[in-house]
Formats: structure tokens, C-alpha cells, sequence
């Protein structure tokens, strides 16, 4: 019989192996993260539809494992497309016409130059006003500030435009991956959630608690916050294309991150869009746009997101703002569904751990 002593070395030697095997692993799977994250995402959406038609192949022949093989190929294919389609398109829209709006403004700094300082002088005004004359900035200044602004954004979006046509080899790389992962998590998705499941060292009543959060908040995070932002910045192009607003792709990409921030919302891009046309002298196109923004922009909003989530995420929108912003500046695209499911599977593991520790909350 082993002494104690010697059983806790061999605990501890078989620890420290097993955590760096975990390193390593995670190591290995590291330059696939966000191809694994964004399948993953994809597969929790749309696998609802796929067992609901899988559950209509005959369980006794092998034409189920032929159907359910064709059928995880189409859902893989059919999630490409449903991305590389409207990425493609809109992509290459976006970058033309982002240039095109710089130098759109550029031309009215230097066409109507007195129009455009006075507009500067009253904004120099208004900061004098609400700082109480502490801060003190020439109109000349501003309109310097803004044409360099303009000018590195020029060059920062034909750098970018550059880089991105550079690296679409790595882009359909990603895509491809994608579509082999969809596929398996298609065929193999109970499998591999059952292999998973057993390589955390906790609970099996608390891992299932866990993977179903997941699930719901993946779910509830596509549906109540993405979509929504995407159905929001849709309507907000075809009302800024129908008023012939200048840019109107980027503006409605401006709708889509605005989305997110509670309160005012869409509204930080709308509004002062609306209050140039009726500063242009078009009262009645002016009133219109206004409008329809707030009808067909901001309202869905309030309408579309409590249907969708229906009381899923019970957090404060000002925390899911902070997480979303948080994810994006820590984990780039990628945190956009990671800062809000990291705080929600936080709250999730502490709640259990207060239970599991009978801790009662004050």
C-alpha cells in the first residue's frame, strides 16, 4: 500500500502533466479558434431545423445514414453561402463606397469653404459654451483636424481595401474549414457534445446546465442582439438609398455597431443625417427621412427584441453594451459572442457555486 506522501507526489506530477497537455492542446487548436467559434455558432442556430428534418428519415434503412449525410452537407454548404454571399457583396460595396464618401466631403471642404467654416465656427462656439470657455479651439483648427482626419482615412481604408484582397486566400481557407466542421457537427454533433462534456471534471447535473446556457445564450445572442442589429442596418440602408444619402452602406454599417449601445441606439447616426438634409434647405425630405428613421429604424428595436429574446438574457443592456465592446477590443470579431457568453456563463458558474456551497444571497 502506497504512504500518502507518495500519493499526493503522483498527484501532483499527474496534475502538473495534465495541464500542460491541456496547454498543448489548446495550442494545437489555436489557429482554428475563431473558424471552431463561428461553426459552432452557426451549427447551434440552424441544428434546431436540421434534427427537425432528421427526424423524418426512416430509422431502420440505410437510406437515414445516406439522407442524414446529404442533409449535414447541405445545412455545411447552405451556411457558406448564407455568409460568403452577402460578405462578398457588401464587403466590396462598403470599401468603395467609404472612399467615395471621404472624398465626397473633401470636395465640399474646398467647394463651399464658407459654408463649411461657419458650420466649424459654431461648433468652436458650442465647445467653448459647454466647457465654460476652459476649452478654447478655432474653427481653422477643427477644419485642419478634419481634413487630416479625412485624409489618413483615405489612405487607412485603400491600405485595408489592399490587405484584404491580399489575404482572400486565407478568407476561403476559413470558409472551406467551416464547411468540413459544419458538416461532422451535422453527422457527429451529439458525439462530439458527449465527448466534451466528459473531459470537464465537474458535475454531470452542473455540465448540463452549463452546455444548455451555451446553447440558449448563443441562441439568444444571435437572435435578440445580431439579427436584430442586421435587420436594423437593412432597413437603415434602404431608407438611406431611397433619400440618396451619400455612403449609404457605411451608415447603415454605422446602424448595425450603434445598434448596441442602449438608449440612443441608432438614433447617433439618423439623427444627424436628418438634421443636414433640413440644414441643406430640403425641409420636407429632411422631416421624411426623420421620420421613417424613427419608424423603420429605431422602432424594430423595440418591437423585434423582446420576441426574440423573450426574458432569455436577464442582464441589464448596459452590461451586454460593456461585454460586446469589452469582446470586440479583446478578441476582435470573435468578441462579439464571447463578451456576452463569458458574462453569462460567469453568472451561470457562480450561481451554481453559491448553491453548491449554500450561500445565500443578501
Amino acid at each position: 500500500m502506497e504512504t500518502t506522501p507518495k500519493k499526493h507526489v503522483q498527484n501532483y506530477v499527474f496534475g502538473a502533466i495534465l495541464v500542460l497537455l491541456f496547454f498543448l492542446v489548446a495550442r494545437l487548436f489555436a489557429p482554428f479558434f475563431s473558424v471552431l467559434l463561428w461553426s459552432i455558432l452557426l451549427y447551434i442556430v440552424l441544428s434546431p431545423l436540421y434534427r427537425r428534418i432528421a427526424k423524418k428519415f426512416d430509422k431502420t434503412t440505410m437510406k437515414r445514414k445516406v439522407l442524414q449525410n446529404v442533409w449535414a452537407g447541405v445545412f455545411a454548404l447552405g451556411a457558406l453561402m448564407l455568409i460568403l454571399i452577402p460578405l462578398s457583396f457588401m464587403g466590396f460595396q462598403f470599401f468603395k463606397q467609404i472612399i467615395e464618401l471621404i472624398r465626397y466631403i473633401q470636395d465640399i471642404f474646398y467647394a463651399k469653404p464658407g459654408i463649411v467654416h461657419d458650420i466649424f465656427e459654431s461648433i468652436a462656439g458650442f465647445i467653448s459654451d459647454i466647457s465654460a470657455d476652459q476649452l478654447h479651439i478655432s474653427a481653422d483648427e477643427i477644419q485642419r483636424r478634419v481634413l487630416q482626419f479625412l485624409s489618413s482615412g483615405l489612405q487607412g481604408a485603400m491600405q485595408f481595401s489592399s490587405n484584404l484582397a491580399k489575404n482572400i486566400g486565407s478568407f476561403f481557407f476559413s470558409m472551406v474549414m467551416m464547411v468540413f466542421c459544419l458538416y461532422f457537427f451535422y453527422v457527429d454533433g451529439h458525439t462530439l457534445s458527449t465527448l466534451l462534456k466528459h473531459t470537464i471534471p465537474i458535475r454531470k447535473e452542473y455540465m448540463e446546465t452549463l452546455s444548455s446556457k451555451f446553447s440558449e445564450t448563443i441562441r439568444s445572442l444571435v437572435m435578440g442582439y445580431i439579427a436584430v442589429a442586421g435587420i436594423q442596418s437593412v432597413a437603415a440602408g434602404v431608407i438611406f438609398t431611397i433619400f440618396k444619402i451619400q455612403g449609404a452602406l457605411v451608415f447603415a454599417t454605422l446602424v448595425f455597431i450603434c445598434s448596441f449601445i442602449p438608449l440612443v441606439g441608432c438614433s447617433l447616426v439618423w439623427w444627424p443625417l436628418g438634421i443636414l438634409l433640413l440644414l441643406s434647405g430640403d425641409i420636407v425630405q429632411g422631416v421624411a427621412f426623420i421620420l421613417s428613421s424613427m419608424v423603420f429604424i429605431s422602432t424594430i428595436d423595440n418591437f423585434l427584441r423582446p420576441i426574440f429574446l423573450q426574458d432569455r438574457i436577464k442582464l441589464h443592456p448596459l452590461v451586454i453594451f460593456f461585454a460586446i465592446m469589452g469582446g470586440v477590443s479583446s478578441f476582435g470579431l470573435n468578441g462579439l459572442i464571447l463578451g456576452p457568453m463569458i458574462v453569462i456563463l460567469f453568472l451561470t458558474v457562480l450561481d451554481m457555486f453559491l448553491t453548491e456551497h449554500k450561500i445565500e444571497e443578501g
